[in-house]
């Protein structure tokens, strides 16, 4: 099996030249961003770029602080994306092994309307979706009203059907022999040799709903119901000057959570992915 096979190491040598210049360059923004939130805002305004922190940290934290209730926008970001990425997961999930594993009436229409909708963008169904949550639903200011969109993930949904499908039909059916109702089989067969995959969609839909900005601008428009990127998007605008240094050091703060997480749980992404890759 040559695929097993180390690689050679003029490849490898070829692969770490050509990839370490992409690394640095995925990473310059970030540097940059700890740079400039250590600074002053009249740094801003340099003409030199400042390659290297200053000692303003604290200082650029306590201005955020004092302009925005930051602290309580995080514990909401927080709150908010633990949520959808948890029932997110789960819907997908059982979604995703009913059509891949339920034969009934209709079942290649509904793929056929989730794929379709990942085409759709997300603009389009915007101002529908804002006319729902609040004059129907009246949910205006509630973590519900950011929490259900989410939920309704049609490529979460695709994603674990297609990871499902690589499931060997033989092994539930003979659960089915054995008098396992379909529950057991999904619950303790199904779901957990596919765990790699639901890690992935609920990253991913925690990840989607940190960094959302404009769905919870819209739905959320009292401060202490405010979202990290809304708290973030309050600063310029509305104040008479726009704190850089503030917003630097926030968006720092808001990044290193989502840097952690995919330090952590990348193997279970990359896994995930590879296997939804692997169906025919």
């Amino acid at each position: 099996m040559s695929f097993l096979k180390k690689p050679s190491t003029p490849r490898t040598l070829f692969l770490h030249v050509f990839l370490l210049p992409l690394a640095f360059l995925w990473l310059a923004p970030l540097w940059m961003m700890l740079v400039y939130s250590t600074l002053p805002d009249s740094e801003f305004y340099s003409p030199t770029t400042l390659l290297l922190p200053g000692s303003e940290f604290a200082d650029n934290v306590r201005a955020l602080l004092a302009v925005t209730p930051f602290t309580t926008a995080l514990l909401n970001s927080l709150g908010i994306a633990l949520i959808s990425a948890i029932g997110s997961g789960i819907l997908c999930c059982m979604a995703g092994y009913a059509l891949a594993h339920f034969r009934f009436f209709g079942a290649r229409t509904v793929i056929g309307v989730i794929v379709a909708t990942l085409t759709v963008p997300y603009i389009v169904v915007t101002i529908p979706q804002f006319v729902m949550m609040s004059s129907v639903f009246q949910l205006s200011n509630h973590w519900a009203a950011v929490i259900l969109p989410a939920l309704c993930n049609s490529m979460g949904v695709f994603f674990m059907r297609q990871n499902f499908l690589l499931l060997p039909k033989e092994l539930l059916d003979c659960a089915r022999v054995e008098g396992v109702n379909e529950f057991a089989i999904f619950t303790r067969i199904a779901v957990p040799l596919v765990v790699p995959a639901l890690t992935t969609v609920s990253i991913i839909a925690f990840l989607q709903t940190w960094n959302s900005y404009l769905w919870p601008m819209l739905m959320l428009s009292q401060p202490e119901t405010w979202t990290a990127p809304v708290a973030l998007g309050s600063l310029v605008g509305t104040l008479d000057r726009v704190l850089w240094g503030a917003i630097m050091a926030g968006t720092l703060l808001m990044t290193l959570p989502v840097i952690l997480v995919f330090l952590f749980l990348q193997r279970h992404i990359v896994s995930g992915v590879i296997a939804t890759a692997d169906v025919k």
